[in-house]
């Protein structure tokens, strides 16, 4: 009897698995929607390629992934690179590249085979909402592949690949971030009207005042630790260009204009945005070659160089620090984020290429074979474009590459991976960019008032 339960369990994950539709979750969430999960769990295989990445390039995993064959044999096959780069040093950043190429691949193909798909009725759906167990195989496919890529001009080719996807990206992460202080500012106002309670008011001056004390924090010590008297003048400028940006987007959103225009509109999305720029402009500064301006890169190259230490040991390879960290952590808010919301910011919703949240779903369906499904809430039209979804996936495996990597480039000068200024540059514009975005979304309704940017 006991047999028998297991295989009726077993067949049960396997249509499942198998299936043209998403019960993975529909166990822990039945009344969740069939688009949500089938987000969730692409955003999954995402998740698991970057663990992946991130064992990849631990302390000690270089002598494993040695053992591939031919993966790195007497140092670097790197043209121009022969026998000058430490292999213990390269095989991370040679396996962290295959990875996110096979999962940039992965999601690619999902990107184009899912162009224009308009409802759930399409033949086309059924690959995107299920059949997970073939899907897995087929990135663990391109993933094995991916080691066996000869090396060529590869790395050089996928970095500039890497650079553009992070810097669209970053762009991205931006959008998201403004879509959720913009809902989190409107529900927390309704809450606050709605219920006569002023404690919701007070949470979002608290949250806007540490959002504010935590950016001005970052100014000071980004002054005091990557500037010099006499020295370090684009650093300089970066800091002081986007503290006035930020004054002027702050500024900007409590006119009584934009006001009046956007009622939602207010400090506490400013100073997220704010707060968020800080953020990129201390990971730009971190990647400048100049060690005199980049004191944290100190111990980083230490840590790369191929230099052997005193006894004869090569130094311990460090990949990325306290600012790849905090990408990490943003990142996987964003990732999460993007699968799971449901706003009704117009302007964000053209953007992303989503429809106006309609809220949770009903109940979840039994099926046939007494299995618990999703509501499939796309019959009539899908609440997200499918290609759009895969394609910011695609750069998110581009961004996870660059940021576990530092944005290192093999060197033969100094025989180390080191940063360049290009880095610094595409995140620095990125953010530039970023904050002419958020301010074309408080002005645009003011510019263009017959059009409905609510």
């Amino acid at each position: 009897m006991g047999a028998c339960l297991a295989l009726c369990s077993l067949a049960s994950c396997a249509s499942c698995l198998c299936g043209s539709a998403p019960c993975l979750l529909c166990g822990c969430c039945p009344s969740s929607n069939n688009s949500t999960i089938t987000r969730l769990v692409f955003s999954f295989f995402l998740l698991l390629g970057t663990l992946v990445s991130v064992i990849m390039i631990l302390p000690g995993m270089e002598t494993h992934l040695r053992k591939i064959p031919g993966f790195c044999q007497g140092g670097s096959a790197i043209p121009g690179y022969e026998n000058q780069v430490n292999c213990d040093v390269i095989v991370g950043y040679k396996s962290v590249y295959r990875m996110c190429f096979a999962m940039t691949c992965f999601f690619f193909l999902f990107f184009a085979i899912m162009i224009r798909v308009r409802s759930s009725k399409d033949p086309r759906a059924a690959i995107q909402n299920g059949f997970w167990f073939f899907k897995f195989l087929i990135l663990i496919g391109i993933t094995v592949g991916a080691f066996f890529i000869p090396d060529g001009t590869f790395h050089a080719v996928w970095f500039y690949f890497g650079v553009v996807g992070s810097f669209i990206f970053i762009l991205i992460q931006l959008i998201l971030l403004i879509d959720f202080a913009h809902s989190w500012n409107k529900v927390w106002v309704e809450n606050a009207e709605n219920g006569d309670n002023k404690c919701w008011f007070a949470g979002l001056l608290s949250f806007t005042l540490i959002h504010y004390a935590l950016a001005i924090t970052a100014v000071v010590l980004f002054y005091v630790y990557y500037t010099q008297p006499d020295d370090c003048t684009e650093h300089k400028v970066f800091i002081s260009l986007n503290l006035i940006l930020c004054i002027i987007i702050s500024v900007v959103s409590i006119l009584p204009k934009i006001q009046e225009a956007q009622p939602h509109s207010g400090l506490l999305q400013a100073s997220l945005i704010s707060l968020y720029t800080m953020y990129v402009t201390w990971s730009a500064m971190t990647n400048n070659p100049n060690r005199k301006c980049n004191p944290s890169l100190l111990s980083l190259v230490s840590n790369v160089t191929t230099e052997p230490s005193a006894d004869g040991a090569p130094g311990q390879v460090q990949w990325w620090d306290a600012q790849g960290i905090v990408g990490l952590i943003i990142f996987l808010f964003c990732t999460l984020y993007a699968s799971i919301r449901s706003s009704s910011n117009t302007q964000v919703n053209k953007l992303m290429q989503t429809e106006e949240g309609g809220g949770s779903g009903g109940e979840g369906v039994m099926g046939e074979d007494g299995i618990r499904r999703a509501v499939d809430n796309e019959e009539e039209k899908v609440s997200y474009s499918y290609s759009f979804f895969h394609f910011h996936l695609c750069l998110a495996s581009l961004y996870i590459m660059m940021t576990l990597t530092n944005w290192y480039q093999p060197d033969t000068t100094t025989q180390a991976m080191q940063s360049s200024m290009p880095a610094v540059w595409v995140k620095m514009s990125s953010s530039w960019l970023g904050l002419g975005l958020y301010l074309w979304t408080l002005i645009a309704p003011l510019i263009f008032p017959d059009r409905d940017f609510n």
